[in-house]
């Protein structure tokens, strides 16, 4: 049996992509946004389930300047085959120059307090609040419930305290879940949803061998070198988080070369493989 064949069968019959159309496009209706699309399969399944509602959606890609080289030409290849409207926000300062700012990835560079901007406000805040300004305060994102404790939290929390007007629609929990679901209200004013919040990974690839959706080369990088299932992540190639979880040797083997050239600037990551 192709594993493959069998993902694409089940992705075709999954029931409930109606459901999410619908929510989408209330969602984008009430709020306007963008797609958030990282390069990475769970952005990759909003993405196309925003497309089938709005094929004009402004897709938004914060770039950290340090992503992958085969993720670039994917955007590229994407955008062109699918003529996305595409908006590219370039983190200011990028990654590498805060990490070297930071003095933290070498011995020898003078101490430091802290880094000239924290990491979440140059790669996601600040690129965020010119994405809204540009296309409004709504967001499409793939971020899921079963990718860390800390999302499942917040999801519970914010389905907990959702107002709900539309009985006897919501008759019981699952009801509730289909209908109110996968909204996030954040402190800055951004209505966020997550179409596939309360999906399985193996449910993401199910949707993309079914609907042949183009992946990221990095996702066959990985696997070629042997990277584990919880290790098919696309990223950018590395931050101060999740080092010792492997990353960094991944991204050894993988591209030994830019390794060896990050290394140069950041001495400290040839103590993670």
């Amino acid at each position: 049996m192709d594993l493959e064949v069998l993902r694409g069968i089940r992705g075709r019959q999954r029931p409930g992509t109606a459901v999410l159309r619908a929510r989408i496009g209330e969602h984008l209706r009430e709020h306007e946004g963008y797609v958030a699309f990282s390069g990475g399969k769970d952005s990759l399944v909003v993405l196309d389930l925003a497309r089938q509602v709005d094929p004009g959606v402004p897709v938004v890609f914060f770039d950290s300047g340090l992503e992958f080289p085969e993720t670039y030409v994917y955007l590229e290849e994407l955008a062109r085959r699918w003529r996305l409207n595409l908006d590219v926000i370039p983190a200011q300062p990028g990654l590498l120059e805060i990490l070297i700012a930071g003095g933290r990835w070498d011995h020898h560079a003078p101490a430091v307090e802290s880094p000239p901007v924290a990491l979440h406000e140059a790669l996601i805040a600040r690129p965020a609040a010119i994405a809204h300004r540009r296309h409004g305060r709504g967001e499409l994102w793939g971020v899921r419930a079963a990718e860390s404790a800390g999302r499942r939290v917040a999801y519970a929390k914010a389905l907990a305290g959702a107002e709900c007007h539309c009985r006897p629609e919501c008759v019981n929990a699952a009801a509730r879940r289909a209908q109110h679901g996968g909204h996030i209200v954040r402190a800055d004013g951004t209505i966020a949803f997550g179409p596939i919040w309360d999906w399985p990974h193996t449910t993401v690839w199910e949707h993309i061998a079914g609907c042949g959706l183009p992946i990221n080369p990095v996702y066959a990088v990985l696997r070629a070198i042997g990277a584990p299932s919880d290790a098919l992540r696309v990223s950018h190639m590395l931050d101060a988080t999740r080092v010792e979880d492997g990353r960094v040797v991944w991204l050894r083997r993988g591209w030994p070369a830019l390794f060896n050239e990050l290394a140069t600037l950041l001495p400290r990551l040839k103590e993670f493989v």
